[in-house]
Parts: structure tokens; C-alpha cells; sequence
């Protein structure tokens, strides 16, 4: 499961892949990944951040075991 940054009319939304709705929308691309990233990171899922073009240009997993592989 995965959330994505997409550019939406002349904003950008916090969106589950695949969902009707967004979770949020937001007037900049950094507020909408700030959102993202905090809304990933509770939920435990992947972050995709897409450019307007609909281009990946970041990917972060904050599952439990991503974060789990990096403690020593």
C-alpha cells in the first residue's frame, strides 16, 4: 500500500494509490509532501512523491519492517 504527492488542478493532494478521494489537498508541493510524509509514517506505508507530469521523483518507505532494517 502506498500514499502519493500528485499535482491535482492547481494544487496537490495526499492520495491512497488507487482511491476515489484524497486524504487532503494542499496549495504548494511542499505542503502536500510534509502531509504525506506524516500521514506515511502513522500509517506505516510507502510515500510516492510525483511531479506534474505524473513522474516519480521520490520514493520512502516507512513500514515497520523498513524501519525495523535499520536498527543496528
Amino acid at each position: 500500500m502506498q500514499i502519493e504527492v500528485v499535482a491535482y488542478r492547481e494544487g496537490w493532494d495526499v492520495i491512497y494509490e488507487g482511491a476515489r478521494y484524497a486524504e487532503s489537498h494542499h496549495a504548494s508541493r511542499d505542503d502536500a509532501v510534509v502531509a504525506g510524509i506524516e500521514k506515511a509514517r502513522r500509517d506505516g506505508v510507502t510515500l510516492v512523491i510525483l511531479d506534474r507530469d505524473g513522474r516519480e521523483c521520490a520514493r520512502t518507505d516507512y513500514s515497520a519492517a523498513s524501519a525495523g532494517a535499520m536498527l543496528p
